[in-house]
């Protein structure tokens, strides 16, 4: 099963052309609306928690006989999507952490569900607001790749950058979409609600799903143990898709 965690206030609709495409690679995904109140302000906020639910979800949902997903689901593998905001409550998921304003109110390690196996992260970076150093992101054991548009204007690539170099552990890969802003997987630019990127995307925003959503699917694979993923990821995948580069350390 993958949980899809959603960017700030980006209603989880925005997220449909994504999601099929990465099903089509053999997950289940799950994009919920997370709806809380952060400092005041009611809206769609990812939370570090959400793994614990989805797990619990998916227990329930693959035994339920009535269920269209009855015994279909894996319910003892995680892999983890992640957009902007949701991507950095991802990140507290991968730690363990339960940080405002990401998460409220459980102990550390309390969040980090045993079914994790890897994740994906679309235009995430933990740099502190208004710049500084990025803290180092315990990764162990989970597998993690950030997928991050080359003209994104709210989360930049130097921002990601930081974000991979700061991961402790591999497999780790940084790979950048040419041509996509921070919207490059959402079925419109600059959803409704949503901060707007004022960066322009010069990709066709189709194509820019279709990538980013590739490239997350496949590395999860990978990260599962599918072969011919590993070796599209890891070995031949950047040298004939000409829309990507790819860093990775394993």
């Amino acid at each position: 099963m993958a949980l899809l965690l959603q960017g700030a206030n980006v209603d989880k609709s925005a997220y449909a052309g994504y999601a099929r495409t990465v099903a089509a690679f053999g997950f289940v995904v799950v994009v919920p609306n997370h709806t809380r109140t952060l400092y005041g302000v009611p809206g769609l906020w990812a939370s570090s928690d959400e793994g614990l639910t989805a797990v619990a979800w998916a227990a329930a949902e693959n035994s339920r006989a009535d269920s269209p997903l009855a015994g279909r689901i894996d319910a003892d593998t995680l892999v983890l999507l992640g957009h902007s905001f949701g991507g950095a409550a991802g990140l507290g998921i991968v730690q363990g952490q339960c940080a405002p304003p990401f998460c409220f109110g459980l102990p550390a390690g309390a969040v980090r569900p045993a079914q994790l196996k890897a994740a994906a992260f679309f235009g995430t970076s933990n740099v502190p607001p208004g710049g500084g150093t990025a803290p180092a992101v315990d990764n162990t054991g989970v597998p993690l790749a950030l997928v991050q548009g080359s003209a994104d204007g709210v989360a930049p690539p130097a921002a990601a950058q930081a974000t991979y170099d700061a991961l402790t552990a591999g497999p780790k890969a940084l790979v950048t979409v040419t041509g996509a802003n921070h919207y490059g997987l959402t079925d419109v630019q600059n959803p409704p609600g949503a901060l707007p990127d004022a960066s322009v995307q010069p990709l066709d925003q189709t194509e820019s799903i279709r990538t980013s959503a590739r490239w997350s699917a496949l590395f999860l694979r990978a990260s599962l143990g599918d072969a011919l993923a590993a070796s599209y990821v890891r070995q031949w995948g950047d040298a004939v898709d000409s829309a990507v580069t790819v860093q990775q350390a394993y």
